[in-house]
């Protein structure tokens, strides 16, 4: 169990434009993310752990005065390790689903990211179909599943590649599977496949293709097709994951998660790491 403390009023206040209310938080928490998921979150040769959620950890933990520690944990055991009690809470690129809204609990979104394809610049699948386009599932689901259907003829043949365990690996499962998608352990497996020219195209969210674009020669790689939110896809947001029981907590993330999209830091953030702003306005 967590050590806990009172936190007084005037410690939240910094993170409310409101009256803050004392809320019974812990005094320190560990966090866990993948490191594996460039730039999002990622281990440097040094076995430090960087990228854009770790700094918006230490924000976002300044925000709420409690002292935090990031851990990495492979994908697939991210959120079993959470409900064992391994660290408090998820901040991973997570999206909200409606199977994982059965197990954990989620904040405000801190992010915006649809799901996209990349391919190389100078491979047959440069130019698919409805490139640059963006559908949402839920939303307009006719105008997605034409465009979808355009895809799979487009892909037939050719080897796709995901990450077990994400909204792509749903997607691909959901919309792609007579096509026999490829999954990998982790992102970077992925990003290496379809550098060596093992994999035709991969699914990923879009920001987290730039660490690979910008890791190649200008041109080598590049998004191609459309985006997809929604539906099996979750909202297109991220957001950080929590016990169900741990109200408290998620409360006081929503509170600075809020603040750091409001006073324009999270933005910052965001423009730093992926050179576009995908904060919530």
């Amino acid at each position: 169990m967590l050590r806990r403390t009172m936190i007084l009023a005037l410690a939240l206040a910094p993170l409310a434009t409101g009256g803050a209310v004392a809320a019974e938080l812990p005094k320190q928490i560990t966090i866990a993310t993948e490191g594996a998921y460039p730039p999002w979150n990622f281990v440097k040769p040094d076995g430090s752990v960087v990228g854009y959620e770790i700094d918006l950890v230490d924000m976002l933990c300044a925000k709420m005065q409690i002292k935090c520690k990031v851990v990495t944990q492979d994908w697939n055991g991210i959120i079993p390790g959470l409900n064992v009690g391994k660290y408090d809470a998820i901040v991973a690129s997570m999206g909200v689903t409606e199977e994982r809204k059965k197990v954990v609990a989620f904040s405000v979104p801190y992010a915006k990211a649809p799901n996209g394809f990349l391919t190389t610049g100078s491979g047959p699948l440069a130019k698919l179909p409805g490139s640059g386009t963006s559908y949402d599932l839920t939303k307009s689901p006719t105008e997605a599943t034409h465009a979808i259907d355009e895809l799979k003829a487009a892909l037939k043949g050719k080897k796709i590649g995901v990450q077990t365990g994400t909204t792509a690996a749903s997607f691909a499962d959901a919309y792609l599977k007579d096509l026999s998608p490829l999954e990998y352990q982790s992102f970077e497996q992925l990003g290496l496949e379809l550098t060596s020219g093992r994999l035709d195209i991969a699914i990923a969210n879009v920001t987290a293709f730039k660490a690979v674009i910008d890791a190649n020669p200008k041109g080598a790689l590049v998004l191609t097709g459309p985006a997809f939110s929604g539906g099996v896809l979750g909202l297109g947001t991220t957001n950080v994951a929590f016990r169900p029981a741990d109200q408290d907590l998620r409360k006081a993330f929503d509170a600075a998660i809020d603040a750091a999209n409001h006073d324009g830091s999270n933005k910052a953030l965001s423009e730093k790491w992926f050179g576009v702003d995908i904060s919530i306005h």
